[in-house]
């Protein structure tokens, strides 16, 4: 079985394949310091909790927080006696290599979530991603990452508005009854929610009028379908795009001798 791992900013997921299916994920905060007994010492109480067996065999990663990969190279090697894929690592081969400024460093999340969605749903596309950044992905017919948008997430900019005013409480982000606020907590909600709901829409319509050709647009990341709700924003919504991205840069390296 593949054990596939994607480390946010904010959170670390732990999904489990049996070539099939996701068996069950894993959720933990990120934290650099974590050692790899302490990541098996949760990931073997959770999965007896669940009851599932898992012979895992093999180990993918994706991290945006490069500190954690040492870590999490030794979990794999030392529990499951594999060396772990890392994606942006010269010996992970990647279906279609982006094509981008000479020395960029594209993220390895976008990389997999543009994986997964060529995968599913051909090219054209434009992936928006609501994690601890708001991504959008540009997607080419051919599946290559070609570019994209990097905007601040919905969680950090309400941490950031609560951290730089010192009269505004913290609140917790869901779309309002009306776009006029009548209360502070409201009137920052709505400012949030609308706020991204334009954002979304105006970044996406300038990717398609720049791109200039017919394209559909996926969300993910866990406030996409809270953002949907009675907007055409997203053609399609992909709870587990990430995960399947990983399945999909595993079987491209295993089947093209990676």
């Amino acid at each position: 079985m593949l054990l596939c791992i994607d480390c946010g900013n904010t959170n670390t997921v732990f999904s489990i394949w049996d070539g099939h299916t996701f068996l069950c994920t894993l959720r933990t905060s990120t934290h650099h310091a974590r050692t790899a007994d302490a990541y098996f010492t949760w990931y073997s109480t959770l999965v007896k909790h669940y009851g599932i067996e898992a012979n895992i065999t093999e180990v993918i990663i994706s991290s945006t927080v490069p500190r954690v990969v040492y870590n999490l190279r030794v979990f794999a090697d030392r529990f499951f006696d594999c060396r772990p894929l890392v994606v942006g690592k010269p010996d992970c081969r990647l279906p279609r290599a982006p094509r981008v400024d000479a020395g960029t460093n594209v993220g390895s999340d976008r990389l997999v979530n543009t994986a997964g969605a060529y995968d599913r749903h051909g090219g054209d596309l434009i992936v928006v991603d609501f994690g601890t950044a708001t991504t959008f992905d540009v997607v080419a017919e051919d599946g290559a990452y070609v570019g994209g948008v990097i905007a601040p997430g919905v969680n950090l900019s309400l941490e950031a508005l609560h951290m730089g005013a010192a009269a505004l409480p913290h609140v917790d982000i869901s779309q309002p009854e009306k776009v006029i606020g009548t209360n502070t907590v409201a009137c920052i909600q709505s400012g949030v929610f609308w706020g991204y709901v334009g954002l979304v829409t105006g970044i996406t319509e300038r990717i398609r009028a720049e791109y200039a050709r017919p394209m559909r647009i996926i969300g993910t990341g866990g406030l996409a379908p809270l953002f949907a709700q009675g907007e055409m924003l997203f053609d399609i919504i992909e709870g587990d795009l990430t995960m399947h991205g990983l399945t999909v840069i595993h079987a491209y390296n295993k089947n093209n001798g990676g």
